[in-house]
């Protein structure tokens, strides 16, 4: 029996990610509902309105890059009065540096309902743009999503240098413009050599790479100009050469699991 698709409700708020950049990384999901939409808040700097709007050229857009929390808030408190269907557009996914707490518990003292539409982070559209894992067997298998301390300030114990310690692969949001400083500190724990990535604006039509390692990468972003809408990306996992190495146990062929018998006399490959 085929799922019964969940109906969208007038008076309720959707938190959607609208992912990265490009179009078509919009989820299902999140297209229906923004099509249906009467109100859409949306991050201006962040989601690309013009191309978002074959979706719906009806609703009411409105940009909340030059507003405040509370304007945001207002904004959708008065499409939940005015029984609408309310769209609250975020880059990416909306649980990742998404500043949806603060607004989620302006709607749960009023008894507003809401819900989360989840999108494709940037982390992952960086991801395909390198066309690389950001985990390989014996090599890395964590991934930090982290960023460095600017008008926001880090909780003890997350600062910089005590995540990229660990020896993950360490993705950092949010700190491309203090790229020399973020350098320096990674540097203290890091080996100068560990292949490093960044990307601007992944899966847009203006995409960026750069690619080095952490001795180098800064002088790389500097010459590509890159200021904002970037994430570096660092690991050992990046590594081409170990990347032609890396063998995950789940697919060899003497290895036994729910849904395959291993042969002990299989061979490896070269």
């Amino acid at each position: 029996m085929a799922r019964m698709i969940k109906k969208t409700e007038r008076g309720r708020v959707y938190f959607i990610g609208a992912g990265p950049g490009d179009p078509d990384l919009l989820t299902v999901r999140g297209a229906r509902i923004l099509g249906e939409a009467d109100r859409i808040v949306f991050a201006g700097s962040l989601v690309p309105e013009e191309a978002l709007h074959e979706l719906n050229d009806r609703g009411l857009w409105v940009d909340s890059a030059g507003l405040t929390r509370e304007q945001i808030v207002n904004h959708l408190l008065e499409g939940v009065e005015k029984n609408e269907i309310v769209v609250r557009l975020a880059s990416g996914d909306p649980s990742i540096f998404g500043a949806m707490a603060e607004m989620t518990t302006e709607l749960d003292a009023r008894k507003i309902p809401w819900e989360v539409v989840p999108g494709v982070s940037s982390v992952f559209a960086a991801a395909a743009a390198l066309r690389m894992e950001l985990t390989l067997p014996e090599v890395s298998q964590t991934v930090i999503l982290t960023r460095t301390a600017g008008r926001t300030p880090m909780p003890p114990g997350e600062e910089i240098e005590g995540l990229a310690a660990h020896g993950a692969t360490l993705v950092i949001f949010l700190s491309i413009d203090r790229i020399e400083e973020l350098v320096a500190q990674l540097l203290t724990v890091r080996d100068p050599l560990t292949p490093a990535a960044v990307v601007a604006r992944a899966s847009w039509d203006n995409e960026v790479i750069c690619r080095g390692t952490l001795s180098s990468i800064a002088g790389e972003v500097r010459k590509a100009r890159i200021m904002r809408q970037a994430l570096l990306i660092l690991g050992e996992a990046l590594d081409p050469e170990l990347r032609k190495k890396a063998r995950s146990r789940l697919y060899a062929a003497d290895f036994t699991h729910g849904f395959r018998e291993g042969s002990s006399s299989a061979s490896s490959p070269p």
